[in-house]
Formats: structure tokens, C-alpha cells, sequence
């Protein structure tokens, strides 16, 4: 009996390798061995980096994005995990360090730029992989339901009178786009930007509460951060930073109001430097499936987010030319250069 076992065993093990074999020639013969490891094992194993709090900007983006990829077959499951730490440079140090890692990819925008060049650390967002730039959105000044400014004129005619106790918050530290924008704005209708109390917050999930509650008087976001309780009637919508109009939000741009200003953020995606020419083109093969996919142009519409999308040298010469443009607007502010 023992004997009979191990005899039947053995012929189930070798049609087992019969098996394998065969499959593994006809993956061969048909250039698709990626059924079994390569490429396949590869989007399988992506990951992507938020540098921020769940909740904000960068975390909406990531996770827009990532489930679209898993929904249309693009990837196969992408673990989406989020870096907090010293204003985004602690993800933007941990990207750098991870020089060669191909299948790590990291949401970034505007916000990055603003991070890296108002802090100590030397990283810069053009020193890593430029894959994609995905998409630009306007700002939004809004206000709790129940604030006594119902319109941008009246904030503004506040601002003005009294501006070292109206407070502004953001998710963005100093240099990111929700600290830039009201900045400008004081610029431009006539306030000093060191009398602007801005309160910075680890995303815009947290200043949500600060706003609610009256402990600043308005705040500066992306629609999209807020677009559920600007539905239900928590939020008012004062102004937009568009040139024109957008969407949902049907609140008058700063234009309208009489403000010459006009100010867009941005999101991106980079991967670790180091990797190879190839690594980066399937990487920005994946981007490119997913800007092409209808869920993807719906996802723009649903968060106001205008289509931008460029890839690869021409993603990184725009780097480049926003942190240029970062030190130019810092300076024009009053700020000092980076040492």
C-alpha cells in the first residue's frame, strides 16, 4: 500500500511539472510570460505615497487615482500609505533615499514645492523621477454656514479693518498653496503679509474643525476637500481663484469681485531617482491608461479638476520652473531666500 502511494504520488508531482512546463512554453512562444512573473508581478506590487494626512488634498488624489487603476485592470492592488512629518519633506526625504525602487510612486503638487523651500532640508521634488503631471485645481476662500461675511466683499472689507485678528488656516505649510494663496490675496488688496495670521494645519481634515468652530475666521483649500460638506450646507463657497467659474461651487471668482488675482495649485507624480529608462516609461505607461480612462475624466468633472497632463522630461522642466517660480513669489512677499 505504501508503496502504491508514493508511486501514484510521484506521477501526480510529474504531471504537475508536465503542466507547468507546458504553459511555461506557450507563455514563451507567445511573449506573455508576465502571467507568471515580469512585468504583471510588478503592478502588483506598486505602492504609492501620500505626504500628508488622510483626508487632504494629496490623500483625495492618491486614492482617486490608485482606485481607478485597480477598477480598470490597469494595476492590480496598490498600497497607498501616508507619510506625516515635518511639512512633507519627511516623505520627500524618504522617495530620495529610496533610489532604484521602481515600483514606489508618490502624489505630489504645489504644496511639495512650497515644503522643500521653506524648510532646512536640501530635497527638492526635481531631484527625484518626474513621471506625470496630473491635474490643476483653483482655490476656494470658504466660511462655516453661519459666518457673518456673506460675500468676498464683505471678508475682504473685515481683512482690512483688522487684519492681526482675523485669522485664515490651511493645510499647507509655509510656501504650499493654501498658505500662498491668502498671501497673495493680502498682497494684492492691500494688506501687509506679516500683520496675515495664518494658521497652518497637517491637512485640510484637521483645519475642518478650526473652521466649524469659529477658531479661524475663513480658510484656503481645494474644492474638492470640502465638496461633501459644501453639499450639505456646512460651508459657503466666498470666491474662487479661476479665471472663470467652476462646476458645482457657482461662487464668483476673485475677478468678479474686483481682485486681479488668478491662482491655481497643482498635482503630480513622482517615482524614487535611480531607476531605469525602462522602469520609468512602464510607469508612466500606467499614468497614461489611467488619463485615458473614461472613470478617470469623470473623476476630473466630479473634483473640479482641470486636465493638465503632461509625463515624463517635459513633467520635469515644469519642476523646475515651479521652484523658480516659488523663490520668485517668496520674495516678492517679503519673505527671506532659502540659505
Amino acid at each position: 500500500m505504501v508503496a502504491d502511494t508514493d508511486a501514484k504520488e510521484h506521477t501526480m508531482i510529474k504531471r504537475s511539472l508536465r503542466t507547468f512546463a507546458t504553459a511555461l512554453i506557450i507563455c514563451v512562444t507567445l511573449n506573455g510570460c508576465s502571467a507568471f512573473w515580469g512585468e504583471s508581478d510588478q503592478l502588483h506590487e506598486l505602492s504609492m505615497m501620500v505626504p500628508n494626512t488622510p483626508g487632504g488634498g494629496y490623500d483625495i488624489a492618491a486614492r482617486t487615482v490608485t482606485n481607478i487603476m485597480e477598477k480598470t485592470g490597469t494595476t492590480g492592488h496598490i498600497d497607498v500609505f501616508n507619510v506625516v512629518g515635518d511639512d512633507e519633506t519627511i516623505a520627500m526625504e524618504r522617495l530620495l533615499k529610496e533610489s532604484g525602487n521602481a515600483n514606489l510612486m508618490m502624489m505630489m503638487g504645489l504644496g511639495m514645492v512650497g515644503a522643500c523651500y521653506g524648510s532646512v532640508s536640501n530635497c527638492r521634488p526635481s531631484d527625484a523621477t518626474a513621471l506625470a503631471l496630473l491635474t490643476e485645481e483653483p482655490e476656494v476662500v470658504v466660511v462655516p454656514a453661519d459666518s457673518p461675511y456673506k460675500s468676498i466683499a464683505d471678508l475682504i472689507s473685515a481683512w482690512k479693518a483688522d487684519p492681526v485678528s482675523l485669522k485664515v488656516g490651511g493645510g499647507s505649510s509655509r510656501g504650499g498653496p493654501n498658505y500662498l494663496f491668502p498671501m497673495e490675496l493680502a498682497h494684492i488688496i492691500g494688506i501687509a503679509t506679516s500683520t496675515v495670521k495664518y494658521v497652518p494645519f497637517a491637512g485640510d481634515g484637521q483645519m475642518l474643525p478650526a473652521l466649524l468652530n469659529h477658531r479661524i475666521a475663513f480658510g484656503a483649500t481645494g474644492f474638492a476637500e470640502y465638496r461633501d460638506q459644501i453639499t450639505a450646507g456646512q460651508l459657503r463657497v466666498l470666491a474662487v481663484s479661476a479665471k472663470d467659474r467652476t462646476g458645482e461651487t457657482l461662487a464668483p471668482t476673485l475677478k468678479e469681485a474686483g481682485i486681479d488675482l488668478v491662482f491655481m495649485n497643482w498635482h503630480g507624480v513622482l517615482a524614487p531617482p535611480g531607476i531605469s529608462a525602462e522602469d520609468r516609461a512602464r510607469l508612466i505607461d500606467i499614468l497614461t491608461k489611467l488619463h485615458q480612462s473614461q472613470q478617470w475624466k469623470q473623476a476630473l468633472v466630479d473634483n473640479e479638476w482641470t486636465d493638465v497632463f503632461i509625463t515624463g522630461d517635459a513633467f520635469a522642466q515644469f519642476l523646475k520652473q515651479q521652484e523658480r517660480l516659488e523663490a520668485a513669489t517668496m520674495k516678492q512677499l517679503g519673505f527671506p531666500a532659502k540659505a
